[in-house]
């Protein structure tokens, strides 16, 4: 029987900093997987996720929360019945609503084969502030479905983002735990506890997606193609990503310039650079940086907007910070 976790939150809530510490401190008898799904086609946290440990599955390009969701299924039942993990932690996008992905859990047919955890809802209090997070369903109906919400990136909040966060909760209806947190460090426990948040949701929302190129196929590299851009939109976000080979290294300095100035409110990436491998994460005015040991066999990055950007003039900006020759 395998365990499992829910973890959501909205765009930049900070899920992925919290599965990698979560990853790194299980217990070392038991088998984890994490099955992830991305706004965009470009993988980004399989990437990140990649080194962690545990069994991982991607499902990119979009909602893993749709009704008619047949990746999400599949991949679900290849974990369950093959790699048959202690525990499963489930990452849909931060776009994502948590309706279907609950129903689909604790439907019959997998009684004999999972038993559903607390879900976790990662919560940035500085978005109770923005109007367009506050308006969206998925951030409203994400924080409505969890067991514990987890406010994350308190070293970053001002007086008046404790104030929100302290009015939201005593708006709670069901008074449900708030775990206060910094970069995703949260103590394992919490996964134990039982489910208890059983409110029936709202209907999901309409997806608008662009059609994925071709499933888990879209996430690498064809032979010979030194890189690819690759395109998604739906629920008035849109995301774009680029993926490049292997051999491909960037100039470090012009790198992070190109994601602090970019004019986007989300990028999100792991590149080769000449000291090595660094990943890059930006919400906002908030970047952080983080050289690693290891990464994918390419280098990928992907930003996300509330509007179309001009994407040619950021890939004609990026292509020039390639320090190796074009072949």
């Amino acid at each position: 029987m395998t365990r499992v976790n829910l973890i959501t939150g909205f765009l930049g809530s900070g899920k992925t900093t919290t599965l990698l510490h979560l990853l790194a401190n299980k217990p070392e008898n038991e088998r984890w997987a994490v099955l992830v799904n991305e706004f965009g086609e470009v993988g980004i946290d399989g990437a990140l996720l990649a080194e962690s440990g545990a069994i991982l599955k991607e499902i990119p390009g979009g909602c893993m929360c749709c009704v008619n969701g047949l990746p999400m299924q599949v991949g679900l039942n290849m974990l369950l019945k093959q790699a048959k993990p202690d525990r499963l932690l489930i990452e849909p996008t931060g776009l994502g609503h948590p309706k279907q992905i609950l129903e689909m859990l604790t439907a019959e047919v997998y009684t004999p084969w999972l038993t559903l955890e607390a879900s976790l809802c990662l919560l940035d209090p500085r978005q109770l502030a923005d109007r367009r997070v506050v308006e969206n369903e998925n951030f409203r109906d994400q924080l409505a479905a969890a067991d514990i919400i987890v406010a994350n990136k308190a070293d970053r909040w001002q007086e008046a983002d404790k104030q929100a966060l302290a009015q939201w909760q005593a708006s709670d209806e069901q008074q449900r735990p708030v775990v206060i947190a910094s970069f995703g460090k949260i103590e394992n426990a919490l996964l134990d506890r039982p489910r208890t948040n059983l409110r029936t949701l709202p209907e999901g929302h309409n997806h608008a997606h662009a059609k994925p190129q071709s499933g888990l196929a879209a996430l690498s590299l064809t032979s010979g193609t030194r890189w690819r851009r690759s395109l998604n939109q739906g629920q008035g976000y849109y995301a774009c990503g680029w993926i490049f080979d292997a051999d491909t290294v960037f100039d470090t300095i012009g790198l992070l310039e190109w994601v602090r100035l970019a004019p986007v409110s989300r990028v999100k990436g792991v590149m080769r650079i000449q000291e090595g491998l660094v990943s890059v994460n930006r919400q906002g005015e908030d970047f952080h940086i983080e050289t690693r040991q290891s990464a994918p066999p390419d280098s990928r990055i992907e930003m996300i907007h509330e509007s179309e950007a001009d994407w040619n003039i950021l890939q004609t900006s990026l292509l020039k910070l390639r320090l190796t020759p074009e072949v």
